[in-house]
């Protein structure tokens, strides 16, 4: 089940950014690049904002590796994970919601659009909470020659 996911999900990706041009993009040379741009909720109530580049998550279905690069400098705002590499898995919980695993701890229910990814920390695989964060990114796209 878990391939299953994975195969869609990498589907998506590729045939999300297809081109109507006489020069498609060949999906092999596109790199996806998911930019933090709202972290919401917690204890507090956190509401941040951050500008693009400045938080950047890069999935490597291959080696199921997440690259973050996370150039917040202000230790005080909640901006998920610090710069590194993780490795990352894909689930399917009871409910048919897929959910999130960055180095074997679950991270979130997680929902793609076509330009934005979501992880809500309050939908887990064992229910539901008040108190996590919700991550919401915007997905950009680098040529990779």
């Amino acid at each position: 089940m878990k391939k299953s996911i994975i195969i869609v999900l990498s589907c998506f990706f590729m045939f999300s950014s297809c081109s109507t041009s006489e020069n498609p993009i060949d999906p092999q040379k596109v790199k996806y690049l998911w930019h933090l741009v709202n972290v919401s909720g917690g204890v507090a109530g956190v509401n941040e904002t951050f500008s693009l580049d400045t938080i950047v998550w890069a999935f490597n279905d291959a080696d199921k590796t997440l690259v973050v690069e996370n150039n917040n400098d202000d230790d005080t705002i909640e901006d998920a994970l610090d710069s590194g590499i993780y490795d990352f898995d894909v689930i399917e919980g009871a409910s048919g919601k897929t959910f999130l695993t960055i180095n074997e701890t679950e991270f979130g229910n997680f929902e793609i659009s076509q330009s934005a990814l979501t992880i809500n920390q309050n939908i887990t695989t064992t229910g539901t909470g008040s108190d996590g964060f919700i991550y919401t990114f915007q997905r950009t796209i680098e040529l990779i020659d």
